[in-house]
């Protein structure tokens, strides 16, 4: 048998199992790395900031309320909205942070 023999029976033979996966797996490590991987760090950074809520921060709802955080509990936060108008949110409903309390304990 010749080399140009022993190449054609292994092409007759069929692709690989490495060649056949090998696409998919490229194709799900793109989708890893281009959708499932930053929307983890968004939600991990969304977690942070809404177990880092104190009074006085202002806030913007996930419904576009504005208004200024006046207490919070391990689940819900009050919050102003107008003079002598509060509300109360669970911490999940909290889409950003727009300026901190300033608490000095230096």
């Amino acid at each position: 048998m010749t080399l140009f023999n022993s190449i054609l029976i292994a092409e007759a033979a069929g692709p690989s199992a490495l060649s056949t996966f090998l696409p998919m797996f490229a194709i799900m490590g793109i989708f890893y790395f281009l959708l499932i991987r930053p929307q983890q760090q968004m939600r991990k950074k969304q977690e942070l900031m809404r177990s880092k809520l104190a009074k006085n921060d202002k806030v913007i709802t996930e419904s576009g309320i504005h208004g200024i955080i006046t207490g919070v509990t391990d689940k819900t936060v009050s919050i102003k909205v107008a003079e002598g108008v509060s509300m109360k949110f669970e911490r999940f409903a909290i889409a950003q942070v727009l300026s901190e309390s300033k608490t000095s304990e230096d």
